[in-house]
Parts: structure tokens; sequence; C-alpha cells
């Protein structure tokens, strides 16, 4: 039994610390990938069972980043092995090499991931049917996921078909990345795939997103978020809880970080206000943030709304802006926070907890 499963790839990230990429000599790894970093964090930190269906190409490298995923706890039986050629021709593990940045620089991502074996998943190979009547509660993918390769847009697609058809909440998150869409028809051919993926879920994260012509076409400010959410509820009728993270980045270790949410019952609520938020490593934070309304969500019976729907969204709100703040504090991509830390934070104080 599950509560939370998760589609998407999960690479082997290599840090090189407070250093660089181009002159390192040693790397700290760690495992991540958009969507699974929130299985990840709903299991370690709020306690759910989770899994991730992913695939990975079957070697040393595959087998070490299985090994850390089931330090994460997250389930590894949804993940489809695959034979590789020895050489990485036919079929490879993705690899993200990540810096942090500092001050004036920022965090740089050289990700690493053509002819991936979760690249070159088909509709067909997983049988989504039989995976729903066990009793998931929730489906969770994203953009990164749909934007690897011709075939994922439509396994995404199949799957979050047959959540719906089994009672199963499904959530998106469009987290565009240029580098995934370039040369197959960039952020235009991008917006296309996410407005027909998230047609079909019930909660989206990082709705913003899909805001204006193409993702990243409007910087919006926080007097213009209730009527750009509004503007992205209309293209999705079907959504019942809209959310984002809101930063203002005054440097790589300081950032200005909150969130807001809409639904029809609520209009547009607010999260906590965290500003001058220190930051170790903002990677994963905006995937810490969705671990957390997700898990509120949970907590207060769906996002359907209703009697006491605006304390139950604003309650979901606090536990992703925490958890997402607290995910920053640490390095790497995957949250490494506990639920006692981040309901001190929720309560105001600080998120250290003493005996």
């Amino acid at each position: 039994m599950t509560d939370v499963v998760a589609l998407g790839e999960v690479m082997l990230r290599l840090d090189p610390g407070e250093g660089r990429i181009r002159t390192a000599r040693s790397f700290q790894v760690w495992e991540g990938g958009g969507e699974y970093n929130v299985v990840r964090g709903l299991r370690r930190c709020f306690g759910l069972r989770t899994a991730v269906v992913t695939a990975l190409a079957d070697n040393a490298v595959g087998r070490l980043i299985e090994d850390l995923v089931l330090q994460g706890g997250v389930d590894t039986s949804l993940i489809r092995w695959v034979p590789g050629d020895g050489a990485g021709r036919d079929v490879r593990n993705g690899l993200n090499f990540v810096e942090r940045g500092f001050g004036i620089r920022g965090a740089l991502g050289v990700s690493d991931r053509g002819h991936t074996a979760v690249s070159q998943l088909r509709k067909g190979d997983v049988d989504w049917d039989a995976l729903f009547r066990g009793g998931p509660r929730w489906f969770h993918t994203g953009g990164i996921f749909a934007g690897l390769s011709d075939t994922t847009a439509d396994v995404a697609d199949e799957a979050m078909a047959a959540a719906r058809r089994h009672g199963v909440t499904v959530s998106y998150d469009p987290n565009y990345r240029a580098s995934l869409w370039e040369g197959r028809g960039g952020p235009g051919r991008a917006r296309e795939v996410d407005l027909r993926l998230a047609g079909h879920a019930d909660v989206v994260v990082g709705a913003l997103g899909l805001a204006g012509s193409h993702p990243g076409a409007l910087r919006i400010a926080a007097d213009e978020v209730p009527d750009a959410l509004a503007e992205v509820a209309a293209l999705l009728p079907r959504a019942a809880v809209l959310a984002t993270t809101l930063r203002e980045v005054t440097s790589a270790g300081v950032n200005d970080w909150t969130s807001a949410a809409w639904s029809e019952p609520t209009g547009c609520v607010t999260g906590p206000a965290m500003p001058g938020l220190h930051v170790l490593d903002r990677i994963g934070s905006g995937d810490g943030f969705a671990a957390g309304l997700i898990y509120g969500l949970l907590a207060g019976d769906g996002p359907d709304g209703g009697t006491g729907a605006t304390g139950r969204l604003e309650r979901a709100l606090a536990y992703g802006t925490a958890h997402g703040a607290l995910t920053m504090t640490t390095p790497g991509d995957v949250s490494m926070a506990s639920l006692a830390e981040v309901e001190a934070l929720m309560a105001g104080g600080s998120a250290m907890v003493r005996r």
C-alpha cells in the first residue's frame, strides 16, 4: 500500500560543494529529480508511504542511484531495469552536475541525460490500472519528465488519465527546463504539452509557469499574482488548487521566500512570508514546497474546499513554504528536515528543536 506515487527521472547529482564544476577534483554524490524529490520529502519528512515509477540502466551507476533511493525510504519496486550495452550508446543513467552558487554567483546545473532509460519509456510499458487499483491516494508528475523525449509526455498523459479513472488525486508541476526543449519546439511546445497534461490535474504546483504566452514570458510582481493565478485557472477548469512559490533573490545566499495558492472556494490566499531567508542550496526547494503542500492537502482531506477551505489551504501552504525553506538550508536536492522542524517553523519560531 502506497500513499503517493511519482513518475519521473532520478539522476545522480554530483556536487563540488563550495567550488566550481570546472575546477573540481572531487564531488559529493546525491540522488535527485524534480518529481522524485517530492515523494522523497513526503517519505522522509512527513512519514507517508511513497514510490517512484522510473527506469534505470542496469549497471553499477543505476544500482548506486537505487541505493540512494532506498536510503530515502522510497519504494523501488516500480523501477524498470533496462539492460545496457556497456558503453551507454543505447541506454544510460542521467547525471546532473550542480553548483550551489554563492553571493553574486548564481546556482548552475549541467545535466548529462541524453538516451537515459527513463526517457525511452513508452505508452503501455507500465500497467497503470494495476498500479492504481493498489490504492495510492495521490499521483504526481511534471514537466521535467514530460520534456525528456517525444514519448514521455504521452506516458504522463496515460498515467494521469488512469489515475483519474481510479479516483486518485493528481498533481502536476510544469517545472520548465529550457535545455529539454531545445531543438524540440522550445518554450511554445513546452507550454502546449504542459497545458495538455495540467488539464488532467486536480492540483497544479508552480502554476505561475503557465501564465503568459510561454514559460518565463512574464515577470509577475507580488500584487499581480492573484490575477495571474485567475488567468491560469481559466485555462484549467478541472484544477481544484493552483499553487506557486514566490521568490525575490537578493543574492545566491539570501532570498525573500513565500507562496500563494488559488481555489474556487477561497480565491487567492498567501503563505507565510520569510524575508531575508539564508540559503545554502536552493535546488529542490520547489519540490520541497510541493511535498509540504501535498501533505497539508492530504491531512486536510484533499483539495475540494468547502467549510473551512481557506484555513485548510492556508495550512497546506504553510507546510509547503516551511518545508521548502528548510530544504534550502541543507545541501543536495532532497529534504533533510523533520516534521517537528517544519511545524516549529510554521508556528513562527525557529526550526531548531531542543531537548
